[in-house]
């Protein structure tokens, strides 16, 4: 089963959400539809930019944690590498 590590962001170059899941979709479903209550609901965190997959949960939750102790550039760099513009890429996962 692989674990995902992912970002959230509330719009180009705002407020960033890091969270892991064995369940991607439904975790960032949950997040767009305001079902998870804390940080994300909160500043409206709902466009998924950014997701890695992992064998083991350990590498996850490593990896997870490791993201959050990033300064905000390389977490911008992280996301610009892969998702220049910015898509919402759930609709890349849904469809």
């Amino acid at each position: 089963m692989p674990y995902y590590v992912y970002i959230l962001a509330s719009q180009r170059n705002g407020t960033l959400y890091i969270g892991m899941t064995n369940d991607l979709i439904r975790r960032v479903h949950e997040h767009k539809d305001g079902l998870v209550d804390g940080f994300s609901k909160r500043h409206g965190v709902k466009t998924l930019v950014y997701f890695e997959s992992h064998d083991r949960a350990e590498q996850a939750i490593q990896r997870e944690k490791t993201l959050k102790h990033w300064v905000r550039g390389w977490k911008i760099a992280l996301i610009e590498r892969e998702n220049p513009h910015w898509d919402d890429l759930y609709d890349r996962l849904c469809g």
